[in-house]
Parts: structure tokens; C-alpha cells; sequence
């Protein structure tokens, strides 16, 4: 019988750093300011997101329009703000609830809830490639061609899995992890809480269903059993975790934003009128009077601010209803959306398929699409072989020498590194990248670009 996760333990502030290679706990922040402190521990979390590296580079990467030109249109960065906002109101909407039934823990606040949720939400972009999801496919694709196994060679199965898999969930809990700030002593250090909720998917690429997600890659489950113990998460399977309740509110407050707000870049891109996107949302919105709207496009605007925030009150009462599931990690639904009202089910999926139809297969996505797996090719023909030469073989020519150089101002290759930890820092760079960033390089990579 799988044993219950409990609130006390779910909302843990504890953090965790790399010391002599284990994973151990370390002083908290807020402890550290005192009581008097200005900021909670998942404030501090908020403010490590907000500032870092990687959190400022999703203002140049693909949402879904890859380069827009336009300037409404969204990138990672917007999207990722305004999932937070939604995600922020969903669990402050929760914790209220939360009190009111007494199931809150001592010491903690409805905006404890709200907190956590908002930065798992601004989060869980970070590890997105440029390009978005066809930059995934992109280096997925390079790692599983029959005339690049050679360099596979010598790799576990696991390391292979997560190598020839790279994945934005992954990918954004490494960032977190290990990447920011502390580089390989335990990344930006945040709190268990926040770090459990922003697992989706809490399994590793050898989860033996062969689920396309993953969370955990071999290189941060040291780390994430440290979590998991700490918040009291289920361990279901091996390298297999039950979801932190939390998560739910995160993964719903994404569902929304991109299912409604995608729709909106559409009408500014000229690609959906206005009068079809009213007509999406017109079953969470008919008896709204937005007659004082000064055109069709704010009329628009003020009527999805309107299905989300009917959408954001249906969602909580939902997670409410099935706390009980939620804590013994024995949720059977997709997802919180899946056992919604009918009125949000039918809006968000009717948006998702206007968008599959309309926006996602538009010419001028599709080419740009196309082009990525070239573009994002011809940064991996070059540092693959490099590196792999640098480790296998221990030596290299003038031309991979230079390559492996690309790299020393982030994470650099040595010898002392394994293989698969130096395919790791090269998926590190090359994801890291923005859009702009990758273009450049591939340009710069074959000459073109050399007379300006």
C-alpha cells in the first residue's frame, strides 16, 4: 500500500547542495536573516528563478512562432510570467481552501501555496531548447541516427536513454539543480517544495513504460531521491516517484495559458480573427457584458481574462475535490483538466484544436521548423566528434580543439570527465541557446557568415 504524502512534509523548505560527491542538506536562507526576515523561503526561490541566466534567455526563445518578428507575439519568457500569474492565483485559491478545511500546516499561509506553485510555474520552461519542441526533436534526432551510434559506444543504457532523449522537463530540474549559481554543487538550491512541484514527471528516460516525459536524468537522481525522501513522495517503482500534489496546479496553470493565449499571438499574426477566437471562448463568457470594450481586439482580450479567471475558480475546487487521491498519489485522471466542468474541458480543447489546425501547420512555421534540425545539426557535428575524441581517444585535431573551446566559458570538457557527462555539457550549451543564438552559430559554422 502506497503510504500518504502529508502537507508538513510536501511544503518542505529544506535545500540541498553537492558536498565530496553527496547530495547533503544545507542552511536555509530565511534561517540565516532571521525572523525578521523580508522574504519566505519560496520568495528567495522567486528571486533565483527571476535573476538567473537561463530565466532572461526565454526572452529569445520559441513559445510557439519561432523568431516572430511581431511584437505581441509570446516567447518563453511571457509565456512562462504569465503561467506563473495564473499558477500564483491558483494556489493562493487553494490555500484558502486549504485553512478553511484546517489541512494547512502550522506556520504556513494560503500564499505559501501560491508561492510555491508561481515558481515552479516560472520555472518549468528553463530547460526548453531553442526552437521549442522542434529543438528537442532536433537533438533527438542527431543522438539516434544508425551513422552516429559510434559515438554511443562505451555508454550505459540509462546514459544512452537520457542522451539520445533530450527533454525541457529534464532539462529545466538540471538547470535547477546543478546548472545556476552553484554550477555541479547543487544549482540555484531550492527548496524541496519547489523543486517537487515542478516534476511532472517524476521518473527517469528508463521508466520501462517507454513514457515519452521524464523529469530526471542519471546525472540528478542523487539528488532528486534527496527531494523526494525530504517531501515524503512515494517511490511507486524504481527511479519512480508519485507526483507532488502541487504539480497538478502547476501542469493546469501551463494547460491554460498556452490553450488560450496562443490564440491570441494567432490574431495578431493575422493567422484567426477576431470573431473566432470569441466564438472558443464564448462557453465560459456568454452571459459577459464587454460592451464597453473600445474594439473587437480589447473585446477579445477582456473575454479571455474572463474564461481564465472561471477557468483558475473550476480548477481549484477540483483539486480540492480529489485531495484525498492527490495526497495518497492515487490520481487516476490525466490531469486536473481532464476532470474539470465541462464548460472548461470543451473551451480549452476547442482552443488546442483550432490552434493543431490553423496555427501549428501555418507555411511559415512549418519552413522555419524544417530548418532547425540542420541548423541545430551542425552545432552537434562539430562538438560530438570533439568531444568524443577528447575522452576516447585523448587526442584531437586543430579543428576539434577549437570546437571543445566553444564550450570553456560555460561548463568546459576535460579528460577527466566521462563521456556521457561530456555529452551532458554539450546538450547543456546547445539547449541553452537562444533561438538567435543558434541561427547565428549555424550560419557562423558554415562560412556564410564570415564576410559581413
Amino acid at each position: 500500500m502506497t503510504p500518504k504524502m502529508n502537507w508538513q512534509n510536501l511544503l518542505s523548505s529544506k535545500r540541498f547542495r553537492e558536498k565530496d560527491g553527496a547530495i547533503v542538506a544545507t542552511v536555509t536562507p530565511s534561517t540565516q536573516e532571521g525572523i525578521d526576515a523580508l522574504r519566505t523561503d519560496f520568495h528567495i526561490d522567486y528571486d533565483r528563478v527571476v535573476f538567473s541566466g537561463a530565466f532572461r534567455r526565454l526572452g529569445r526563445k520559441t513559445q510557439v512562432h519561432p523568431l516572430a518578428e511581431h511584437d505581441l507575439t509570446h516567447n518563453r519568457l511571457t509565456h512562462s510570467v504569465e503561467v506563473a500569474s495564473v499558477g500564483r492565483s491558483l494556489g493562493n485559491r487553494v490555500g484558502v481552501m486549504l485553512q478553511a478545511g484546517g489541512f494547512l500546516p502550522p506556520g504556513h499561509t494560503p500564499s505559501d501555496i501560491g508561492a510555491v506553485v508561481q515558481v515552479a510555474c516560472l520555472a518549468h520552461d528553463l530547460g526548453n531548447p531553442p526552437f521549442g519542441h522542434t529543438g528537442e526533436d532536433a537533438l533527438r534526432d542527431w543522438f539516434r541516427k544508425p551513422h552516429n551510434s559510434r559515438y554511443l559506444q562505451g555508454l550505459s543504457e540509462a546514459e544512452r536513454n537520457d542522451v539520445q532523449t533530450y527533454e525541457g522537463n529534464a532539462h529545466s530540474l538540471r538547470i535547477l539543480a546543478r546548472l545556476e549559481m552553484y554550477r555541479n554543487q547543487g544549482g540555484m538550491r531550492l527548496t524541496a517544495a519547489t523543486v517537487g512541484t515542478l516534476m511532472k514527471y517524476p521518473w527517469t528516460s528508463s521508466h520501462p513504460s517507454g513514457r515519452k516525459k521524464f523529469n530526471i536524468y542519471q546525472s540528478e537522481l542523487p539528488f532528486i531521491r534527496q527531494v523526494a525522501d525530504a517531501l515524503g513522495l512515494p517511490e511507486t517503482a524504481d527511479n519512480q516517484w508519485a507526483r507532488h500534489p502541487l504539480s497538478y496546479l502547476m501542469e493546469a496553470a501551463d494547460d491554460i495559458c498556452y490553450a488560450l493565449l496562443d490564440l491570441e499571438d494567432a490574431v495578431e499574426l493575422g493567422l484567426l480573427s477576431d470573431t473566432e477566437v470569441e466564438s472558443v471562448l464564448s462557453e465560459l463568457t456568454f452571459a459577459e457584458s464587454t460592451w464597453h470594450a473600445a474594439g473587437s481586439r480589447q473585446r477579445c482580450a477582456m473575454l479571455r481574462g474572463i474564461a481564465i479567471g472561471k477557468a483558475i475558480d473550476n480548477v481549484a475546487q477540483t483539486f480540492m475535490m480529489h485531495q484525498t487521491e492527490l495526497l495518497a498519489g492515487q490520481f487516476q485522471a490525466k490531469d486536473l483538466l481532464a476532470v474539470c466542468s465541462p464548460e472548461v474541458q470543451n473551451t480549452l480543447e476547442k482552443a488546442k484544436e483550432l490552434a493543431r489546425t490553423r496555427i501549428f501547420r501555418h507555411r511559415t512555421k512549418l519552413m522555419t521548423e524544417i530548418a532547425t534540425f540542420p541548423c541545430l545539426g551542425s552545432i552537434l557535428d562539430l562538438l560530438v566528434p570533439a568531444a568524443h575524441a577528447h575522452i576516447v581517444e585523448q587526442k584531437t585535431d586543430v579543428r576539434q580543439s577549437l570546437a571543445l573551446d566553444l564550450l570553456k566559458n560555460d561548463d568546459p570538457i576535460s579528460q577527466s570527465d566521462s563521456l556521457y557527462q561530456a555529452y551532458m555539457k554539450i546538450l547543456d550549451f546547445t539547449g541553452g541557446m537562444t533561438d538567435n543564438a543558434a541561427a547565428q552559430m549555424a550560419k557562423d559554422l558554415s562560412g556564410v557568415g564570415m564576410l559581413r
